[in-house]
């Protein structure tokens, strides 16, 4: 009987984890139940707001790798990096000439959502 629950459990954990599509458009190991991202608009271009995502994830870790995705009509920026032992996606998307939105999302090395870090860096993004 115990090893029919251990099974039952187990089926469960494997099934609730996997991989998920991160905000730049990759997939990573991930243990995801709900909001993963935080997402703002700025009245300001893409590439003012590109540059000031690469000044705050310099500032507080790594930057990995900047992508240039061309399968998007709009401008399109991406952005990966390290800060405090976390995987950070950050997503650059111009919705209007003079409008931009981000989406900052944060992983754990375990797939965990970080929304303190995530919170953390768009409100020092906002304030760049």
């Amino acid at each position: 009987m115990k090893k029919k629950i251990f099974a039952v459990l187990a089926g469960v954990a494997l099934i609730a984890t996997g991989c998920v599509h991160t905000v730049s458009d990759t997939s990573t190991f991930a243990v995801s139940y709900g909001r993963d991202s935080v997402a703002g608009r700025y009245n300001r271009s893409c590439e003012q707001v590109y540059k000031a995502s690469v000044a705050v994830i310099g500032r507080n870790g790594v930057v990995i790798r900047e992508t240039i995705p061309h399968d998007y009509t709009n401008a399109v920026l991406q952005l990966e990096g390290r800060v405090n032992d976390r995987k950070v996606y950050v997503r650059v998307e111009q919705v209007d000439p003079k409008v931009s939105q981000v989406d900052v999302e944060a992983r754990t090395k375990w797939g965990r959502v970080d929304l303190d870090l995530v919170h953390e860096l768009a409100l020092e993004l906002a304030s760049y």
